[in-house]
Protein backbone atom coordinates (compact mmCIF):
# COMPACT_ATOMS: atom_id res chain seq x y z
CA UNK A 1 0.00 0.00 0.00
CA UNK A 2 2.66 2.13 1.28
CA UNK A 3 4.36 1.32 -1.93
CA UNK A 4 1.99 2.59 -4.24
CA UNK A 5 1.31 5.71 -2.30
CA UNK A 6 4.93 5.99 -2.63
CA UNK A 7 4.61 5.46 -6.79
CA UNK A 8 1.77 7.78 -6.88
CA UNK A 9 3.45 10.85 -5.29
CA UNK A 10 6.42 10.42 -7.50
CA UNK A 11 4.06 10.39 -10.68
CA UNK A 12 1.99 13.61 -9.96
CA UNK A 13 5.69 15.22 -9.01
CA UNK A 14 6.71 14.01 -12.46
CA UNK A 15 3.66 15.57 -14.11
CA UNK A 16 3.94 18.70 -12.25
CA UNK A 17 7.44 19.14 -13.35
CA UNK A 18 6.63 18.09 -17.00
CA UNK A 19 3.94 20.81 -17.15
CA UNK A 20 6.34 23.51 -15.32
CA UNK A 21 8.68 22.68 -18.12
CA UNK A 22 6.31 22.71 -20.82
CA UNK A 23 4.96 26.39 -19.31
CA UNK A 24 8.32 27.95 -19.27
CA UNK A 25 9.45 26.45 -22.80
CA UNK A 26 6.25 28.66 -24.15
CA UNK A 27 7.61 31.81 -22.12
CA UNK A 28 10.74 31.85 -23.50
CA UNK A 29 11.03 34.69 -26.33
CA UNK A 30 11.41 33.71 -29.69
CA UNK A 31 14.55 35.01 -31.61
CA UNK A 32 13.94 38.30 -33.44
CA UNK A 33 15.47 39.94 -36.52
CA UNK A 34 15.03 43.43 -36.44
CA UNK A 35 16.24 45.85 -39.72
CA UNK A 36 15.73 49.18 -40.78
CA UNK A 37 15.78 51.42 -43.39
CA UNK A 38 14.52 54.63 -44.89
CA UNK A 39 12.04 56.46 -47.21
CA UNK A 40 12.34 59.48 -48.45
CA UNK A 41 9.85 61.83 -51.01
CA UNK A 42 11.20 65.10 -52.43
CA UNK A 43 8.16 67.71 -53.27
CA UNK A 44 7.70 71.53 -53.88
CA UNK A 45 6.72 73.51 -50.87
CA UNK A 46 3.18 75.34 -50.97
CA UNK A 47 3.48 77.44 -47.77
CA UNK A 48 6.27 80.24 -47.40
CA UNK A 49 6.60 82.16 -43.57
CA UNK A 50 8.13 85.53 -43.61
CA UNK A 51 8.33 87.45 -40.40
CA UNK A 52 7.83 91.20 -41.08
CA UNK A 53 8.05 94.21 -38.89
CA UNK A 54 9.33 97.55 -37.98
CA UNK A 55 11.09 98.71 -35.38
CA UNK A 56 10.96 103.08 -34.23
CA UNK A 57 13.78 105.48 -34.10
CA UNK A 58 14.31 106.46 -30.67
CA UNK A 59 11.33 108.73 -28.87
CA UNK A 60 11.09 111.29 -26.77
CA UNK A 61 8.05 109.77 -25.22
CA UNK A 62 6.60 106.45 -24.98
CA UNK A 63 3.29 107.47 -26.75
CA UNK A 64 5.34 109.38 -29.72
CA UNK A 65 7.24 105.87 -30.30
CA UNK A 66 4.01 103.76 -29.58
CA UNK A 67 2.22 106.19 -31.95
CA UNK A 68 4.97 105.84 -35.09
CA UNK A 69 4.74 101.97 -34.85
CA UNK A 70 1.18 102.29 -34.95
CA UNK A 71 0.97 103.94 -38.43
CA UNK A 72 3.80 102.03 -39.82
CA UNK A 73 2.34 98.74 -39.07
CA UNK A 74 -0.73 99.29 -39.64
CA UNK A 75 0.43 100.45 -43.27
CA UNK A 76 2.21 97.33 -43.46
CA UNK A 77 -0.13 95.19 -42.99
CA UNK A 78 -3.07 97.25 -45.29
CA UNK A 79 -0.32 96.36 -47.99
CA UNK A 80 -0.17 92.56 -46.97
CA UNK A 81 -4.16 92.67 -47.06
CA UNK A 82 -3.88 93.78 -50.36
CA UNK A 83 -1.82 91.26 -51.87
CA UNK A 84 -4.55 89.02 -50.88
CA UNK A 85 -2.78 87.79 -47.87
CA UNK A 86 -5.44 86.89 -45.39
CA UNK A 87 -6.04 88.27 -42.07
CA UNK A 88 -5.84 84.83 -40.49
CA UNK A 89 -2.57 84.32 -42.03
CA UNK A 90 -1.18 87.42 -40.05
CA UNK A 91 -0.04 87.11 -36.44
CA UNK A 92 1.62 89.43 -34.50
CA UNK A 93 4.58 87.69 -32.60
CA UNK A 94 6.52 90.32 -31.14
CA UNK A 95 5.48 93.86 -29.63
CA UNK A 96 8.46 95.46 -27.28
CA UNK A 97 8.13 98.96 -26.13
CA UNK A 98 11.58 99.22 -24.13
CA UNK A 99 13.20 102.70 -22.30
CA UNK A 100 16.62 103.70 -24.25
CA UNK A 101 19.34 104.84 -21.78
CA UNK A 102 22.50 106.46 -22.37
CA UNK A 103 25.90 106.47 -20.25
CA UNK A 104 27.86 109.37 -19.37
CA UNK A 105 30.75 109.18 -16.90
CA UNK A 106 29.21 112.12 -15.12
CA UNK A 107 25.64 111.20 -14.47
CA UNK A 108 25.64 107.70 -15.45
CA UNK A 109 22.93 106.17 -16.88
CA UNK A 110 20.40 108.46 -18.27
CA UNK A 111 17.12 108.14 -20.11
CA UNK A 112 17.05 108.95 -23.77
CA UNK A 113 13.68 108.45 -24.97
CA UNK A 114 12.32 105.21 -26.43
CA UNK A 115 11.75 102.42 -28.99
CA UNK A 116 8.82 100.34 -30.14
CA UNK A 117 9.85 97.11 -32.08
CA UNK A 118 6.73 94.86 -33.44
CA UNK A 119 6.51 91.93 -35.71
CA UNK A 120 4.63 90.27 -37.74
CA UNK A 121 4.23 86.61 -38.87
CA UNK A 122 2.56 85.72 -42.28
CA UNK A 123 1.91 82.47 -44.16
CA UNK A 124 1.86 83.30 -48.15
CA UNK A 125 0.05 80.80 -49.98
CA UNK A 126 0.82 82.18 -53.54
CA UNK A 127 4.20 81.49 -53.91
CA UNK A 128 4.07 83.61 -56.74
CA UNK A 129 4.56 86.72 -54.24
CA UNK A 130 7.23 86.02 -51.96
CA UNK A 131 9.35 88.93 -53.47
CA UNK A 132 6.22 91.17 -53.98
CA UNK A 133 5.62 91.20 -50.45
CA UNK A 134 9.09 91.74 -49.39
CA UNK A 135 9.04 94.63 -51.73
CA UNK A 136 5.99 96.50 -50.76
CA UNK A 137 6.42 96.21 -46.76
CA UNK A 138 9.69 97.66 -47.46
CA UNK A 139 8.17 100.66 -49.23
CA UNK A 140 5.65 100.82 -46.72
CA UNK A 141 8.35 101.23 -44.28
CA UNK A 142 8.99 97.48 -42.95
CA UNK A 143 12.58 97.45 -41.72
CA UNK A 144 12.98 93.97 -39.95
CA UNK A 145 12.24 91.28 -42.49
CA UNK A 146 13.95 87.57 -42.25
CA UNK A 147 13.56 84.14 -40.70
CA UNK A 148 11.74 82.81 -44.42
CA UNK A 149 10.94 79.04 -44.47
CA UNK A 150 9.26 76.94 -46.46
CA UNK A 151 6.36 74.20 -45.42
CA UNK A 152 4.29 71.84 -47.16
CA UNK A 153 0.99 72.47 -45.83
CA UNK A 154 -0.35 68.84 -46.03
CA UNK A 155 2.22 66.16 -45.98
CA UNK A 156 0.32 62.60 -45.19
CA UNK A 157 0.26 61.69 -48.25
CA UNK A 158 3.94 62.24 -48.38
CA UNK A 159 4.20 60.65 -45.42
CA UNK A 160 2.89 57.75 -46.73
CA UNK A 161 4.66 57.25 -49.66
CA UNK A 162 7.93 57.34 -48.10
CA UNK A 163 6.86 54.92 -45.18
CA UNK A 164 5.50 52.39 -48.04
CA UNK A 165 9.47 52.53 -49.61
CA UNK A 166 11.23 52.54 -45.95
CA UNK A 167 9.51 48.69 -45.78
CA UNK A 168 10.01 48.05 -49.06
CA UNK A 169 13.84 48.98 -48.57
CA UNK A 170 13.81 47.07 -44.97
CA UNK A 171 11.95 43.81 -46.37
CA UNK A 172 14.81 43.82 -49.44
CA UNK A 173 17.25 44.38 -47.16
CA UNK A 174 15.80 41.12 -44.53
CA UNK A 175 15.85 38.90 -47.37
CA UNK A 176 19.23 39.81 -48.62
CA UNK A 177 20.56 39.12 -44.94
CA UNK A 178 18.69 35.68 -44.62
CA UNK A 179 19.77 34.65 -48.05
CA UNK A 180 23.60 35.19 -47.27
CA UNK A 181 23.23 34.17 -43.46
CA UNK A 182 20.89 31.11 -44.39
CA UNK A 183 18.64 32.76 -41.69
CA UNK A 184 15.01 31.38 -42.33
CA UNK A 185 12.84 34.11 -41.20
CA UNK A 186 9.47 34.02 -40.31
CA UNK A 187 6.03 36.53 -39.64
CA UNK A 188 7.06 40.32 -39.38
CA UNK A 189 6.06 41.17 -35.48
CA UNK A 190 6.61 44.57 -35.17
CA UNK A 191 7.19 48.11 -36.84
CA UNK A 192 8.95 50.77 -34.97
CA UNK A 193 8.27 54.41 -37.17
CA UNK A 194 10.23 57.79 -36.58
CA UNK A 195 9.06 60.30 -39.04
CA UNK A 196 11.90 63.20 -40.19
CA UNK A 197 10.45 67.15 -41.95
CA UNK A 198 13.21 69.18 -43.45
CA UNK A 199 11.49 72.65 -44.41
CA UNK A 200 13.58 74.12 -46.36
CA UNK A 201 14.64 77.90 -45.50
CA UNK A 202 16.12 81.02 -47.05
CA UNK A 203 19.18 83.16 -45.75
CA UNK A 204 17.23 86.37 -47.10
CA UNK A 205 17.09 88.52 -44.16
CA UNK A 206 16.76 92.36 -44.29
CA UNK A 207 17.52 94.78 -41.31
CA UNK A 208 17.47 98.10 -42.04
CA UNK A 209 18.79 101.44 -40.62
CA UNK A 210 16.07 103.25 -38.72
CA UNK A 211 14.49 105.93 -40.65
CA UNK A 212 15.62 104.30 -44.00
CA UNK A 213 12.69 101.63 -44.46
CA UNK A 214 10.06 103.31 -46.57
CA UNK A 215 10.12 105.45 -49.79
CA UNK A 216 9.93 104.84 -53.70
CA UNK A 217 9.03 101.73 -55.36
CA UNK A 218 11.47 98.99 -55.24
CA UNK A 219 12.35 96.04 -57.25
CA UNK A 220 11.14 92.70 -55.74
CA UNK A 221 14.08 90.32 -54.96
CA UNK A 222 13.58 86.56 -56.52
CA UNK A 223 13.09 83.93 -54.14
CA UNK A 224 13.64 80.40 -54.49
CA UNK A 225 11.69 77.79 -52.82
CA UNK A 226 13.47 74.60 -53.50
CA UNK A 227 12.44 71.74 -52.64
CA UNK A 228 11.21 70.06 -49.16
CA UNK A 229 12.51 66.45 -47.96
CA UNK A 230 9.68 64.05 -45.88
CA UNK A 231 12.05 61.08 -44.66
CA UNK A 232 10.53 58.11 -42.96
CA UNK A 233 12.54 55.72 -41.07
CA UNK A 234 11.13 51.94 -39.96
CA UNK A 235 12.76 49.06 -38.07
CA UNK A 236 10.80 46.17 -39.08
CA UNK A 237 10.84 43.24 -36.81
CA UNK A 238 10.70 39.51 -38.17
CA UNK A 239 10.64 36.04 -35.99
CA UNK A 240 13.23 33.79 -36.81
CA UNK A 241 12.50 29.90 -37.56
Amino acid sequence: MKTSLNILLILCVTAIVIVALVTAQDKIPQDKYSVSATGRVFAKPDIANLTVGFKTEVKKTAAEAVQENSEKMNEIIKELKALDIEAKDIKTTNYNLNPIYDWTQNKGQVLKGYQVLQNVSIKIRDLDIIGKAIAKTSEKGANQIGNINFTIDDEEELKEQARDEAIAKAKEKAKAVAKSTGMKLGKIVNVVENQYYSPTRSDYAKTMDLGIGGGGEIEAPEIETGENEVKVEVTVVYEVK
